[in-house]
């Protein structure tokens, strides 16, 4: 090795050392940090990127956001001069920085919503949204994870859902959660002088820890878990959508052994819960429960809003929907199209249109950044009876790696400063939010140097508009599994179900501008870029292996809340009877890492 990459190494470990120090002063750090260490060299290129990436900011990025940097830097530097100029003009303007309001709803593909045509062609529309993109920005390669919970965490950390152990669909009693250690956008808001707060669906966990009041929010009403009524109640399973576990459901089977086996006797819906005071069961688990939580929700939002701006205090709110899919079926009909989702679709679309008259009338709507958009793609492999959606553009749904499930619609308002009618076809990934808000708020300071964070600044799009993104790239996991990468317009599948992946000759590579449905590999146009997809993988292990997965949360499910029932006492008294009944160290049971078990990553391939 030259004495240049000599010198690179050793500007290399004075940054990483420079981070250390500055990390211990970092009020937020709190909670347990991840020890830093040494990089490993790829590439003189990527070690350039990464000397000069080290050099002006803490936060560890993968290794081919450097790369794009090394590139893009000196532009990307005048642009953020620029932002930096204009944010504080705004706040100057306003008094605080920017506020945020952020919606997050389940299972919806793009062109579903903000594409008129579209909706008239299916039978609903979606007036208010619809409006909210002719005066915003409609983002057309916004992307998620594949299901609900990994995005879910992926943006409250700015991180795949892979490294902190939250790949999968979080359901009851699983003893886990998202973990104390990582931080997240509320705990970064929080430290910049935010108030914070969620309404609605969290599915994050229902260990203590995961309680999102225990993950930097001020005020939550949450649900811990899958909040599916069905599961579990009488008038949920009567609606026949799923078989549940309601005692009595079925005769009483002579055969079974164990009670109650596979079928838990008792689960929390909604907790209530105040940061730094224990949690609330919050109404219960019937279905009039569930659906008194959305119009609570809903209340709860717009109150927050109200309060802190005539507080004038910045905020960030927001408000994750339950009833998309699985509500009992109406008895009118919302729409042409008649289904459970469209007419949820009705519902959203009203609130949508009440958050905008909210935010112009306390005075607000121009320091506020208002986003909406979908979790994943559509139930489309198992949905519940009378779904009324299908497939539009892409293929696949929810829990695909195709781009039916993870590219989803996205949509941003922010008046004064984003141009309205925009169509905006830089890639975004909803990491990419968890950094951007930090940034809009000033608090980047506040996000961790200790661990790699996938997200990326993309105030530049919000601000500037369409070719103004600083990412071409996307990773995408089911599970714990890297199934695919896209890289700019192409796309490679790792898992295939293409029967000429087999044979190693790289069939499964498509042009998603000219495949959009991923139907035909791109063979012979695309073998060339062989190599170049393997070596973003080997970048992408690399780092993973200097900066490695941690699990996730683990503990006994529902402690931690102040008025539990009966039903949810005994959950913990069954996990602790069996515990001692087990010749099994009580800790590695409960501690033991099943993120890398190969179960519950996959609802469609």
């Amino acid at each position: 090795m030259g004495s240049l990459t000599f010198d690179i190494f050793e500007n290399l470990n004075s940054t990483i050392n420079s981070n250390k120090k500055n990390l211990n002063n970092n009020q937020i750090h709190m909670k347990k940090l991840v020890p830093l260490k040494k990089l490993v060299p790829f590439t003189l290129v990527v070690l350039f990127a990464l000397t000069g990436a080290f050099a002006q900011k803490g936060i560890i990025h993968d290794a081919e956001y450097y790369i794009l940097e090394a590139q893009n830097g000196d532009k990307w530097n005048e642009q953020d001069k620029e932002i930096k100029k204009r944010l504080a003009e705004l706040k100057k303007e306003h008094g605080t920085p920017p506020n945020i309001v952020y919606i997050l709803w389940d299972d919806q593909q793009f062109g579903s919503v903000g594409f008129p045509h579209i909706q008239k062609a299916l039978g609903y529309e979606t007036p208010n949204i619809n409006q909210m993109a002719d005066e915003g920005i409609n983002f057309t390669r916004m992307y998620s994870e594949p299901a609900c919970t990994p995005t879910r965490a992926a943006f409250l950390t700015g991180r795949h859902p892979v490294r902190n152990g939250m790949g999968v669909v979080g359901m009851p009693h699983e003893f886990s959660g998202i973990a104390a250690e990582e931080v997240t956008i509320a705990e970064v808001l929080s430290e910049a002088g935010y108030a914070t707060a969620h309404f609605g669906k969290g599915h994050l966990g229902d260990i203590e820890e995961s309680y999102l009041h225990n993950q930097g929010f001020d005020e939550a009403l949450f649900t811990p878990m899958n909040q599916i009524t069905s599961l579990y109640n009488p008038q949920g399973n009567a609606a026949n959508a799923v078989l549940g576990f309601e005692p009595g459901q079925s005769p009483k089977d002579p055969y079974q052994l164990d009670d109650p086996g596979l079928l838990p006797k008792g689960w929390v819906q909604i907790l209530d819960a105040k940061k730094g005071q224990l949690a609330e069961e919050w109404c219960g688990t019937s279905n009039e429960c569930y659906e008194k939580m959305e119009a609570e929700s809903e209340n709860r939002t717009i109150d927050f809003i109200k309060r802190n701006a005539q507080a004038k205090k910045p905020f960030f709110v927001e408000y994750w929907p339950n009833f998309m899919n699985f509500l009992l079926p109406e008895p009118v009909k919302a729409t042409l199209n008649g289904g459970k989702v469209p007419n949820a679709y009705a519902r959203l679309d009203a609130f949508v249109g009440r958050v905008r008259e909210t935010l112009h009338e306390e005075g607000i709507a121009e320091n506020t950044v208002f986003l909406i958009m979908a979790d994943n793609g559509p139930m489309v492999h198992n949905p519940p009876p009378g779904w009324g959606m299908t497939e539009i553009l892409f293929t696949g749904g929810k829990g695909d790696f195709t781009e039916g499930g993870i590219r989803v619609p996205a949509i941003a308002y922010w008046p004064g400063t984003i141009e309205g009618g925009q169509l905006v076809g830089d890639i975004v990934h909803v990491t990419d939010l968890f950094t951007t808000f930090a940034g809009i708020a000033g608090a980047k300071e506040n996000i961790p140097t200790d661990r790699i964070i996938d997200g990326i600044d993309q105030t530049s799009v919000l601000m500037n508009g369409d070719t103004f993104g600083r990412r071409d790239y996307v990773y995408v996991y089911q599970g714990h599994e890297l199934a695919a990468i896209v890289k700019g317009r192409y796309k490679r599948h790792l898992i295939s179900d293409d029967p000429g992946a087999a044979t190693g000759i790289g069939a499964s590579f498509y042009d998603l501008y000219q495949d959009p449905k991923e139907h035909n590999p791109h063979l012979v146009p695309l073998i060339h870029t062989q190599g170049q997809f393997a070596r973003m993988q080997i970048r992408h292990e690399l780092m993973k292996q200097e900066y490695p997965d941690s699990p996730n949360g683990k503990g006994i499910p529902l402690t931690g809340i102040s008025n539990a029932r009966p039903e949810t006492k005994a959950i913990k008294e069954m996990v602790e009877n069996q515990m001692k009944l087990m010749p099994i160290d009580v800790e590695k049971y409960i501690q033991f890492d099943g993120s890398k078990m190969k179960v519950d990553g996959d609802w469609g391939h």
